[in-house]
């Protein structure tokens, strides 16, 4: 009689894409409801049905059909439509999210109502990191902490997420992140730096202890090679000045200090000064980036008559022109041309590269209606903030 019952359920089940899980004394069957989630019966072996069809979302599990393809899970969609997420937006970010039995968006949504956010907030951040509900309210209440260790209020911690979820809630291990915070601290990271490396570059604290470890030895490294005498200083420098170098490949680095050191002929004390202040972004930079924009650089001044002497000149002045794109550099550079701006004025004043096209087009144009000579005036203007350049432009128009 039972084989006989275990074959009629079975074949109910699949019949009707029923989920089949066997228990000790129990048959439990669940399906996918269309507006409740999975609904399951709890059948006795003698076939007496003791409770009704139920909502709930049990395990961990993906919920399958008889087909064996993952079903979305309903309960969870009409929850977050209530909460006001984008859901389509959510699906193409993670879409696997989705065919969980188990998630916590409404533990998440009251743990950070509690924080200071708002409803329009959280579900911003559900709808641009949909895995955030997958956290426990544990794991959340654990890792917030350990971010108070280092932000000073929870409102910034909330203005930190909404800008940037995925640096909360990418990784779920908060024992790494704790010990990188622990690691940070003691090779001389200041409170200040790690609040900067935690608002710019929170991915430092989702890797591993030994990777931070690593770029920090091979810091140490590069400042005893240089003959700097302060090693914690030095390491304190470079990663205020840049946050994002400790999320980079031990090599990348080495390897753009080699190319700043044999390209621009600097001593150690340069190099140092170099790394330490305005070249500190680059050594993150992809090496053939890198170099083919510094290529691009020399064979478009060099055109334009300067000498290798005056093309170097010019970037160590500024080197963030080495972020620009062979085409936006050029096009800049034209623009300027265009304007009647000589190239010796340009290599002494780099930092106008900063402005848009659009931004030295449009500004250029005001300048010579209000009779500015540019060829001969000071073109630092260029690239002033919006309000300084403003109020000279309603000047000279006076």
């Amino acid at each position: 009689m039972d084989e006989l019952e275990n074959i009629i359920l079975s074949e109910h089940s699949k019949r009707f894409g029923y989920r089949t899980i066997m228990a000790s004394r129990n048959l439990w069957n669940m399906r996918s409801n269309f507006l409740f989630g999975s609904r399951c019966c709890i059948i006795q072996h003698s076939a007496e049905i003791l409770l009704k069809l139920v909502s709930f979302r049990p395990f961990g599990a993906k919920c399958i059909n008889a087909d064996n393809k993952a079903l979305e899970n309903e309960d969870l969609l009409n929850n977050l439509l209530t909460m006001g997420v984008d859901i389509d937006r959510a699906k193409k970010r993670q879409p696997g999210v989705f065919n969980r039995m188990v998630t916590n968006e409404q533990e998440l949504q009251v743990f950070l109502l509690s924080k200071g956010a708002s409803k329009e907030v959280i579900a911003s951040i559900i709808s641009r990191y949909p895995r955030a509900i997958t956290r426990t309210s544990e794991s959340l209440s654990k890792r917030w902490d350990l971010w108070r260790k280092i932000i000073t209020s929870d409102l910034e911690i909330v203005n930190i997420l909404e800008r940037s979820p995925e640096s909360f809630f990418r990784s779920n291990n908060n024992q790494n992140l704790e010990n990188n915070i622990k690691f940070l601290h003691s090779v001389g990271l200041t409170h200040k730096c790690l609040c900067r490396l935690l608002t710019n570059a929170p991915r430092t604290f989702s890797n591993s202890l030994d990777l931070n470890k690593q770029m920090v030895e091979l810091l140490r490294e590069i400042c005893v090679s240089l003959g700097h005498s302060d090693p914690t200083d030095f390491i304190r420098k470079i990663i205020y000045k840049n946050p994002f170098i400790l999320i980079q490949s031990t090599k990348r680095v080495k390897t753009n200090i080699e190319f700043l050191q044999s390209t621009f002929n600097l001593n150690n004390g340069k190099l140092l000064l170099l790394i330490c202040g305005p070249g500190a972004g680059i050594l993150d930079l992809s090496n053939d980036y890198v170099k083919r924009n510094y290529t691009n650089i020399k064979e478009k001044l060099f055109s334009l008559g300067c000498t290798d002497k005056e093309v170097q000149t010019f970037v160590l002045s500024y080197p963030d022109v080495i972020f620009l794109a062979e085409k936006k550099f050029n096009d800049k550079i034209d623009c300027l041309i265009e304007g009647k701006i000589s190239i010796s004025q340009i290599i002494k004043n780099a930092r106008i590269l900063d402005s848009s096209i659009s931004t030295l087009k449009s500004r250029i144009k005001e300048l010579v209606h209000a009779g500015y000579n540019l060829s001969t005036l000071n073109i630092n203007l260029l690239s002033w903030s919006q309000k300084r350049y403003k109020a000279k432009l309603k000047k000279l128009n006076v």
